[in-house]
């Protein structure tokens, strides 16, 4: 499956693991995920109710689970989509199309982004300048680049910022985030790019 996915022109990562997966989407913000229900560690249920209570990504589940009851369960806990084994991989490859075509267009000038994400690396430019970010700094910044505009709750952040088994209370986000404006202003002087939501959190604003 993963062969035919970045055939068709996506990056794709492998995990086996439910845990280690719920870790990676934390850190590594990605467009869509293709989740099995059948996973050592937790299970896609479970990650997918784990996934739902920080992040909107497009969900489509993968199962050899035939029952109509699965199918609805699956998608009340916030799947965008769902495929019963065995399917063809052409399939898949094409309700991924159909599911990110679903969403929201880029921003007008999304050609020439402010930040360059690269996710392999976990790297962040902005313009010509690589910053130099600590693992809960990437998660977080990464995250908002990738929503420009969303405001992004505590508890949202303490969640992305939790992959690095870091102190995530409150105090914690404030300081990743004063860390981030720091770093954003030594590399874009005069530009204020994370702003306060005062009472529920942070935004960014390109």
């Amino acid at each position: 499956m993963a062969d035919y996915v970045r055939a068709a022109g996506h990056p794709v990562q492998v995990l086996a693991d439910g845990r280690e997966a719920l870790a990676w989407v934390q850190r590594s913000v990605p467009k869509l995920i293709v989740l099995d229900i059948q996973l050592p560690g937790l299970d896609g249920l479970d990650l997918c109710r784990a996934v739902r209570r920080f992040s909107d990504v497009p969900i489509i589940m993968v199962t050899a689970r035939v029952q109509e009851i699965d199918r609805l369960l699956g998608l009340e806990i916030g799947a965008d989509d769902y495929l019963c084994k065995p399917f063809s991989p052409r399939e898949l490859v094409a309700r991924i199309k159909a599911v990110l075509r679903r969403l929201p267009p880029a921003p007008p000038g999304a050609a020439t982004p402010l930040f360059q994400v690269d996710e392999a690396a976990r790297r962040i430019r902005i313009g010509t300048h690589q910053l130099d970010l600590t693992p809960s700094e990437y998660a977080l910044l990464a995250a908002m680049v990738r929503r420009p505009g969303a405001v992004f709750s505590r508890a949202q952040l303490m969640d992305l910022a939790r992959g690095d088994a870091l102190d995530v209370a409150d105090r914690a986000i404030d300081s990743h985030i004063k860390n981030l404006r720091r770093k954003l202003a030594e590399a874009a002087p005069g530009v204020a790019l994370v702003h306060s939501v005062y009472g529920v959190g942070y935004r960014l604003e390109p």
